[in-house]
């Protein structure tokens, strides 16, 4: 196929980050994308990721789309469905693990952490995502005009929070600040700040008080997300150890990813970690300021090199 393929994206209704992963393949591989946010009721989403497709999704069945891109427990009943369809039909794709047979797919994509295997997955370190160099020097540059009085270097802070496996409670977020600042004042960075959800307004509260005589800026919530800005302008990165998604798209700039330490854990982000460690991309905070000596990662483009060659591989 020489033409970018037609896309049907399947995700949960209301799962930002199931679709922000489809649609970074999608990018990657120049299509457009259909969306289809699936939402199902009762027994559906007991049943779900087994069972068949909701009645009222059955159309979807029938897609003349080229590429299904499917992610999320609700969204596997009909991409399988899909998949089983007589005659010509769509390439299906499960991104992240299904958590069902991944026979029943063309193509899995899952982290490596997860330890998903087939001759069907494809294994990568970090997570797709919608990430271009294009798309980070615009972002920087509105940050840059957003922000003309905060000196260089600057340096992104990328702050997570208390999780099913992860603590983060306010004598954590104090320990962060003051670190943050004995930081600033050794390499003379400015820090930019932004909290999740989850970090919690007391702990952001700390994290600024800890700061107060540091060159900083917190995003507060108001206007746009800075992330992507943070990405292209600053020259190095002190990202919490909770978030997988926010280390390996940190990562993806080839720049210092610093790693700050939470209490919990559980053995896939030890893996995780470890295989950040191994590529040279992470290194646990400890105060320094290490060089950048590896090669970006870029799981989003190597799931769709994957998907091009099976789209291009004859049929039987």
């Amino acid at each position: 196929m020489t033409q970018p393929p037609e896309t049907l994206v399947v995700v949960p209704s209301g799962k930002v980050g199931h679709e922000v992963q489809c649609l970074g393949v999608a990018e990657a591989l120049g299509a457009s994308a259909e969306i289809a946010r699936i939402k199902l009721r009762r027994p559906w989403s007991w049943l779900a990721p087994h069972g068949p497709p909701q009645p009222d999704q059955r159309p979807l069945v029938h897609t003349n789309a080229d590429l299904v891109l499917a992610s999320g427990r609700q969204a596997i009943p009909l991409a399988r469905a899909i998949a089983r369809r007589k005659g010509p039909r769509p390439l299906v794709v499960a991104i992240q693990a299904p958590r069902a047979d991944v026979g029943a797919f063309d193509l899995v994509w899952a982290n490596s952490h997860d330890r998903l295997t087939g001759p069907n997955v494809i294994q990568t370190v970090t997570s797709p995502n919608r990430l271009t160099e294009a798309r980070l020097a615009e972002a920087a540059a509105a940050l840059r005009a957003r922000l003309p009085d905060l000196s260089d270097p600057w340096t992104g802070v990328l702050v997570g929070g208390a999780s099913g496996s992860y603590r983060f409670g306010l004598d954590d977020a104090r320990s962060l600040g003051e670190a943050l600042a004995a930081f600033s004042r050794r390499h003379g960075a400015s820090l930019l700040i932004t909290p999740s959800r989850r970090t919690g307004a007391e702990n952001v509260a700390a994290i600024a008080a800890a700061l107060s005589d540091t060159p900083h800026w917190i995003w507060q919530g108001d206007g746009e997300n800075p992330l992507l800005g943070i990405y292209g302008a600053a020259e190095a990165f002190v990202v919490t150890c909770d978030s997988v998604n926010m280390l390996g798209e940190a990562a993806f700039t080839g720049k210092p990813v610093l790693a700050w330490p939470m209490p919990g854990g559980r053995r896939k982000f030890d893996r995780f970690h470890a295989a950040l460690v191994s590529h040279g991309a992470m290194h646990w905070f400890d105060g320094s300021l290490p060089k950048a000596s590896y090669a970006p990662m870029d799981a989003t483009r190597e799931i769709a090199t994957a998907i091009r060659q099976k789209l291009a591989a004859p049929t039987a």
